[in-house]
């Protein structure tokens, strides 16, 4: 059997931790099992053909990306082509974006970068920034990172300034989308698709969490997906 296809959807840096720690956390979940690690640029992912034929996509942080479009597009293809995702960090923020957009309809931009004319901002600056902080996550039951994860309280790790205006909550609800993560103010961490075979994206960043010894769990359940779908 072949090695599982991982796209990794971002603009790699040597400047950003959690770009070096990603691959190895991918090869420790998988095991004996082996999985492929492809990097592919915020500025080639929307001219990429065969994008739907990778066996998982994961949305990497290190925003701003150079080509949001690009990043939105891998988004929007991992969730209507059934390939596995998962977004952290600025992928979070992009599943975020892609959704209130391609399914909700709305007008909505990043607050990080210009607003276009009209447009609102759906991403917006944290009321505090979680810049290389461990922060109290509260996981749904019955919710497939409840599966992952367990439900309840857990702490995870953080490395952003960036997050849901939750006026917008609501309405990414009634489309669909599941808010399976908060904090204790109740602010999104943690989102899923139900019906997929696996589409989750957190805030957090549970790559920075894992090492050559150790992934996280969600790491884990993102790769044995990609496992998965694997055909010889």
């Amino acid at each position: 059997m072949r090695p599982a296809r991982i796209a990794l959807i971002g603009d790699r840096s040597p400047h950003v931790l959690a770009h070096g720690r990603i691959p190895d956390a991918l090869r420790q979940a998988a095991g004996e099992r082996e999985v492929d690690v492809y990097w592919i640029a915020s500025t080639d992912a929307a001219r990429l053909t065969g994008l739907a034929g990778f066996d998982g996509i994961w949305a990497v942080p290190g925003g701003p990306y150079v080509d949001r479009d690009g990043v939105l597009h891998a988004v929007t293809v991992a969730r209507t082509s059934g390939v596995p995702f998962l977004g952290t960090c600025g992928g979070f923020q992009h599943v975020l974006l892609e959704y209130a957009r391609s399914v909700c309809g709305l007008d909505v931009e990043h607050a990080e970068q210009p607003l276009d004319a009209g447009a609102e901002p759906l991403i917006v600056a944290l009321h505090c920034s979680l810049l290389g902080e461990e922060a109290d996550v509260i996981v749904a039951p019955g919710t497939r990172a409840a599966q992952v994860l367990g439900a309840g309280r857990r702490v995870e790790r953080f490395f952003c300034s960036y997050g849901l205006d939750d006026r917008f909550r609501a309405r990414l609800e009634a489309a669909g989308l599941v808010f399976s993560a908060v904090d204790d103010e109740g602010t999104a961490r943690m989102v899923e698709l139900p019906g997929h075979p696996f589409f989750l994206a957190s805030l957090f960043q549970p790559e920075l969490s894992s090492d050559l010894h150790w992934a996280h769990p969600l790491i884990h359940a993102f790769t044995d997906a990609a496992l998965a779908g694997v055909r010889v």
